[in-house]
């Protein structure tokens, strides 16, 4: 049970970043560029931590600490970058099928740094995971054009970005509390972004024509409220489950196209949720069947 509740932390952070492409989208019909809404999601990002801070926490952390998560942020800053360049490049579905190999990369990296093959719930959820996702990716949906290698590239790079990110984000300064660590985590993810894309939306007014909306609603759902529910559930639950769990992140990102874009859904689409939703559940499904008939074996032993 109490695993169940930070799956259900972990999907909370998830969906939250599934929002994402839709306000992404309506920002960029309003005439805002990629580095000015992604440098804004981080900054406004930033701030909500930095206040969170300010008012709940007065744990001091060591520096070892700090440069330790100011490293482990710069992989989430990293995955929305190479992500952003792979959309320019590719057909947004095909960039979602390459972004979302995450999902057996995560347990792959789990399984060497433990030593230990993958379970077979969790083998079993990866290759419903990845036929959902070709499904709701849209790939099916039309011809497959010619690809850009470059694009390829990127996509795989935030894919594999992702998966370090559900892995290290689980296993460094796992004792310093969730508001601190996920506000230096997010100092490391603002740091690179700036670097990146210079935020000179600060002070030419582009901020105060409007971009201001966005990169405080993208900062919220894309910073604030994911950074601190996968420093929360990813050392409880695992970097394998985390990595499942967070597939549902496609899903999400299609029913918010419809709900705030008003994009048409193909049936292959709706399929493809389907599957996905189906793959996550089904490491909880035989964990759970699992631990009733070992509770069942012991209890009848004890009988006996």
């Amino acid at each position: 049970m109490i695993k169940l509740k930070f799956s259900l932390v972990i999907l909370l952070g998830a969906c939250s970043y599934g929002v994402l492409s839709s306000i992404l989208k309506i920002g960029f019909l309003n005439g805002f560029s990629f580095p000015e809404l992604l440098g804004g999601q981080f900054v406004f990002g930033w701030f909500g931590l930095l206040l969170l801070v300010l008012t709940f926490s007065r744990y001091k952390v060591s520096l070892k600490n700090i440069l330790s998560l100011l490293a482990v942020g710069t992989t989430m800053s990293l995955t929305s970058i190479f992500y952003g360049l792979s959309v320019k490049e590719l057909p947004a579905s095909i960039a979602i099928v390459l972004l979302f190999q995450f999902t057996w990369m995560g347990v792959l990296i789990e399984a060497i740094a433990n030593k230990a093959f993958p379970s077979r719930e969790k083998l079993l959820s990866i290759l419903i995971l990845l036929l959902g996702t070709v499904f709701a990716g849209g790939l099916f949906d039309g011809s497959i054009q010619q690809l850009s290698i470059k694009g390829i590239i990127f996509g795989l790079l935030a894919a594999i970005t992702f998966s370090f990110y559900f892995f290290v984000s689980g296993r460094v300064s796992t004792d310093v509390p969730v508001v601190s660590k996920s506000f230096f985590m997010a100092t490391g993810a603002t740091l690179l972004v700036c670097l990146m894309y210079p935020p000179t939306y600060l002070i030419d007014g582009t901020l105060q024509t409007g971009l201001w909306k966005y990169a405080l609603i993208l900062g919220f759902f894309g910073v604030v409220i994911p950074i601190m529910c996968f420093s929360i559930g990813v050392p409880k639950v695992g970097t394998g489950l985390a990595t499942i769990l967070g597939a549902i992140e496609l899903p999400t990102a299609v029913i918010a196209s419809i709900t705030l874009l008003n994009e048409f859904v193909s049936p292959l689409k709706w399929i493809g949720i389907i599957i996905i939703l189906f793959g996550i559940l089904i490491p909880q499904i035989l964990k759970i069947r699992k631990e009733k008939r070992q509770n069942f074996f012991r209890e009848d032993t004890i009988e006996n």
